[in-house]
């Protein structure tokens, strides 16, 4: 994991927002998500089983996660490395995998080492950089 130093960390929100501008920066509502607290993740590279990601944590402030108008509080927005497996799994659960029951296979490893670590620190702050634009554009970004 490398942390990023950009101006999101400790800014406030609106949800609604933010999923409109994420939207359209390519990012989505990463899995692990509650009522009370999120992750924001981008796709930077996809390649041979491996992605790189830049995820940007949040707290929930005020109301609940699947309102528009709920608050949320950046944290430090870092850059990540799964490692899946490529090709079918051979335990249990490759069954469900074949006929598509299911849907995602488990990473061999969540927190990959990242080589080039400068290359991908550049690409998570371009990208964290242009949810920053996108939301002082629309004026919805507030500090902490």
């Amino acid at each position: 994991m490398l942390k990023l130093e950009t101006e999101l960390e400790g800014h406030h929100a609106s949800f609604g927002v933010v999923s409109d501008c994420i939207s359209d920066l390519g990012y989505h509502l990463g899995g692990n998500w509650d009522y009370h607290k999120g992750c924001f993740d981008h796709t930077l590279c996809r390649e041979n089983g491996e992605t790189i990601y830049v995820r940007i944590p949040f707290q929930v402030t005020d109301g609940e996660l699947d309102e528009y108008n709920a608050s949320i509080k950046f944290e430090t927005p870092y850059v990540i490395k799964h490692v899946v497996h490529v090709g079918l799994d051979s335990d249990d659960s490759s069954l469900l995998n074949a006929t598509g029951f299911s849907q995602f296979q488990q990473p061999i490893d969540k927190d990959g080492q990242i080589k080039n670590k400068n290359r991908w620190i550049h690409a998570g702050e371009v990208a964290v950089n242009e949810l920053l634009e996108c939301l002082y554009e629309h004026k919805h970004l507030k500090s902490g």
